[in-house]
């Protein structure tokens, strides 16, 4: 049985509470959230239509009371479908004033003087045009970092939101399962990155916003890269890595698979692939550092060099990416609730590289493996 659709009113509403003792505690009047997860998080407000960059969306979580949806007219109808009851809106493209003078009059009247939070940190953006901050900035209102509020509520994942993550993590492992239906010696790569997103499709996600991967002998050169129209060969290993999405929420995780048997360094580079996120896992419970899971890996392959992919991991959620980063420098405590993804390099020859990912949750003893977990040896397909 898939997992239920969007959540309950009480989901948003502890949300809320958390983030407005988190205000309190930092002398904030209010929170301004322009992007969306952001927007999402505390209103449910689910669509596509953030594609489109020609309309701001804003949401105003007070320090008391519920958040004030400032939101452009065509959007109406469905933020009503939420929890959220004060929506104010105002036609837009409006090349004159768009929203900035009811998002000014909205912020005064729940703010009065006091400051508003704006996230400013790490992987945080401001959705709007420059010039329309710049005016509202005019406006005499005192924005201010949100000092990692927004970072810090997402990072701990409810049980809802876990059952989210771990239905598309299901969802990806049932689509790599029939890799073999769709993958063979003579089958280009291209075709390959189209028909697996159709398998993402038939198995239950909404969209698959991100595969990316690889083919050729020895290991591939990179792990972004589009797909082109060279065909699989005998002796290829194929690496592919998607981040799907239902209901709101990402999964985040490769498989490789050997066209024929694989060579022997392949075997043992793959080996070592699965003994460093098992490595990683050991030690992946709370109090632990994401720093220290970083080297829990990178002592197992590269004896503590790190390699030039930065990270082994990172959080996800709302975002293919979200949060932390497995990396020397993240000193981040972690707490039951985390989803993250334990994601290890290794170079087989020069210029030729082998990547594995899983994705877990931290929980009071050993992690929970969300995605369904690779085997040891690599699935090897026709040639």
């Amino acid at each position: 049985m898939s997992a239920r659709r969007g959540f309950d009113t009480p989901e948003y509403l502890g949300r809320v509470q958390r983030a407005q003792a988190g205000m309190a505690e930092r002398g904030l009047a209010a929170l301004l959230l322009t992007t969306e997860p952001e927007v999402r998080y505390f209103s449910g407000f689910l669509t596509r239509f953030w594609e489109s960059p020609t309309r701001p969306w804003f949401l105003i979580v007070p320090v008391n009371g519920d958040p004030v949806a400032v939101i452009p007219s065509i959007g109406a109808a469905l933020m009503a479908g939420t929890w959220i009851r004060d929506i104010r809106s105002w036609r837009s493209p409006d090349y004159s004033d768009d929203g900035v003078s009811l998002l000014g009059d909205t912020l005064r009247e729940i703010a009065g003087a006091g400051p508003v939070g704006v996230p400013m940190g790490h992987e945080t953006h401001l959705r709007m045009p420059l010039a329309d901050w710049a005016r509202l900035q005019e406006r005499g209102l005192d924005f201010r970092p949100d000092g990692g509020l927004m970072r810090d509520l997402r990072a701990i994942k409810s049980a809802a939101e876990i059952d989210k993550i771990r239905a598309i993590c299901a969802v990806a492992g049932r689509a790599f399962d029939r890799v073999p239906e769709i993958a063979r010696a003579g089958v280009p790569l291209e075709e390959v990155f189209r028909r697996f997103q159709m398998l993402g499709l038939e198995e239950g996600a909404d969209w698959v916003p991100y595969v990316a991967g690889a083919a050729a002998a020895g290991g591939y050169a990179d792990v972004i890269s589009p797909a082109g129209s060279e065909p699989l060969r005998a002796a290829d290993v194929l690496m592919l890595d998607t981040g799907m999405m239902r209901d709101g929420y990402f999964c985040d995780f490769d498989r490789n698979f050997s066209l024929g048997p694989p060579a022997p360094a392949l075997r043992d580079a793959h080996a070592r692939l699965i003994e460093a996120v098992d490595a990683a896992a050991e030690i992946a419970r709370p109090g632990a550092t994401a720093a220290e899971l970083f080297h829990a890996m990178d002592r197992l392959l590269t004896g503590g060099q790190g390699s030039d992919a930065g990270r082994l991991g990172h959080g996800l959620g709302m975002q293919l990416t979200e949060g932390l980063s497995l990396i020397p420098q993240d000193d981040t405590v972690l707490q039951p609730g985390m989803v993250i993804t334990l994601e290890p390099g290794i170079e087989v020859t020069p210029g030729r590289i082998l990547v594995h990912e899983e994705v877990i949750v931290i929980r009071e003893g050993a992690p929970e493996f969300l995605s369904p977990r690779a085997v040891v040896e690599m699935v090897e397909l026709e040639v």
